[in-house]
């Protein structure tokens, strides 16, 4: 049995970011290291595998388990829900494995107020020319659905001040380096606020 809690991990992004990309990525790299999987109540998309993307369930059911007091956190985005159970993330704590939670900022709010001691990071896209070439090149949402999304991810930016940590995911190699600094506490903060500084500064650019 392991006698050593895990570590867990809140990274949070505007939708576009690339965060499930690069979670994907930091899994691979990071071997005592799991990704919590949230339930949701939106469709599942063609590429998705229920348990492994998310557990898919009908509004119903959230709704009762939110009853049930069975969430860490949850919230709703895009009039969807989404939630953490908190068993999973307990269980594998306990395993003393570093546990990742890949949820929006209000979820992550949550989760700050009921465990402190979570490391907390916010990525942003380099660009609003990026941001807004990541959501189309996705090929999963309409052109009005790129549009709100690229409204709320402005507006979700402005929540980046209340995290641990803020970084910009524009070379996927470099920002899965450095999230791994931020969980061993050895993050350059100096290098990375520049560069968090230019990237906000072009989403006040006017075209």
């Amino acid at each position: 049995m392991n006698d050593k809690t895990g570590k867990l991990i809140v990274i949070s992004a505007p939708s576009g970011t690339g965060k499930t990309t690069l979670v994907k990525r930091l899994l691979e790299k990071e071997s005592n290291m799991i990704a919590s999987v949230s339930f949701t109540t939106r469709p599942r998309r063609e590429n998705e595998i229920e348990g492994v993307d998310y557990f898919f369930v009908d509004r119903s059911e959230f709704r009762q388990m939110v009853v049930m007091d069975e969430f860490l956190e949850h919230a709703t985005v895009f009039d969807n829900y989404y939630g953490t159970q908190k068993k999973i993330v307990s269980n594998n704590l306990q395993k003393g494995l570093n546990v990742i939670l890949e949820i929006d900022w209000q979820g992550a709010q949550q989760i700050r107020e009921k465990m402190s001691d979570c490391v907390m990071i916010f990525l942003i896209p380099p660009s609003k020319n990026v941001l807004l070439s990541r959501l189309k090149n996705r090929g999963t949402d309409s052109e009005e659905e790129i549009e709100n999304r690229f409204n709320q991810a402005v507006l979700d930016l402005n929540e980046s001040s209340k995290f641990d940590h803020v970084l910009v995911n524009d070379q996927i190699d470099q920002a899965v380096d450095n999230i791994v600094l931020c969980i061993q506490g050895n993050l350059n903060k100096t290098n990375q606020s520049r560069k968090v500084d230019q990237a906000l500064e072009s989403f006040l650019e006017t075209n």
